[in-house]
């Protein structure tokens, strides 16, 4: 199955933000309290390595037969290694490696089916099975950041989805490739910023094709000792939907996050709640609940 999880596939193709202090010393050596670190920690223009495993359970909706029933879960890895090319500009080369759990494959006539390049699948006789836990597509992007005096940060670069999905029914079946740009400003009191990407397929099935917008736009409120408001909900738009579907996956929401220290370690913690106003009609996220967690880790260069 491929079309039918492309609304679910495609959340993942925005990238989260990278945070991190800006030198590794003072943050590894205890010198920054934790309100200090979470401060820097919501820059999106780092120069600290951090490694984050972002976990996140979906429940579906849409009309589908068994659409509303369905659930899955995804765990990821997205290493986050900048390189500092002077005081204010940093190149990122950001993966982001997926594990798939319970993934709904649908069922049409009784067969596991792939459907038309123009949509999606025919509701009639159908239902759902559930994947094993599969690698699903990894992502990736390749930016530079830069920072400016009046706190403002803009970056650019591309992005890229990878056929590499161990189970054809949880993934794509395609090579993505596209821009990306984002802009964040910072505050006294927090960060605010939008992320938006672009991705059509250059390689593999050539049954339809994929023009995908995406992003995320992230915020984050600082509180007292290391805790924060925040959110970074992903969104998507399907160009290449069928005619009356909705090409909109839209969520609203954000959550909590707390960084403290683990050893020396800082750790960030976070937990966030996403609700869908808009989705795919045959099937897409209701809601989402991401946990993420964290550590600080000094750069290799």
């Amino acid at each position: 199955m491929r079309n039918i999880l492309r609304t679910a596939a495609l959340g993942t193709l925005a990238l989260v933000p990278g945070w991190a202090q800006s030198a590794d010393q003072p943050v590894l050596e205890g010198q920054l309290s934790n309100a200090e670190i979470a401060k820097e920690l919501a820059n999106p223009n780092t120069t600290l390595g951090s490694l984050n495993f972002p976990i996140d359970y979906v429940s579906y909706k849409g009309d589908a037969p068994g659409a509303s029933s369905q659930e899955s879960w995804r765990v990821g890895f997205q290493p986050i290694l900048p390189y500092r090319l002077n005081e204010t500009t940093n190149l990122y080369v950001r993966p982001n490696i997926p594990v798939l759990f319970d993934q709904p494959t649908p069922i049409v006539f009784g067969a596991d089916v792939s459907p038309s390049a123009g949509g999606q699948f025919t509701t009639q006789d159908s239902n759902f099975n559930n994947s094993d836990m599969e690698l699903g597509d990894i992502t990736f992007d390749i930016a530079i950041g830069k920072s400016f005096p009046s706190k403002t940060v803009l970056a650019a670069g591309v992005v890229g989805t990878l056929d590499t999905a161990t189970d054809d029914a949880v993934g794509l079946g395609q090579t993505l490739f596209g821009p990306e740009i984002a802009a964040a400003q910072i505050f006294d009191w927090g960060v605010l910023g939008l992320l938006v990407t672009h991705q059509w397929d250059v390689a593999g099935d050539d049954d339809f094709n994929t023009s995908i917008t995406a992003g995320q736009y992230f915020y984050t409120v600082n509180l007292e000792d290391g805790w924060q408001i925040k959110g970074s909900p992903a969104y998507s738009y399907n160009h290449e939907a069928s005619n009356g579907e909705e090409k909109w996956t839209l969520p609203v929401g954000g959550g909590f996050a707390k960084t403290l220290r683990i050893g020396k370690i800082p750790w960030q913690f976070s937990l966030e709640y996403w609700h869908f106003v808009k989705q795919a009609d045959s099937i897409g996220p209701d809601f989402q609940i991401r946990f993420q967690l964290g550590p600080v880790v000094p750069l290799p260069w």
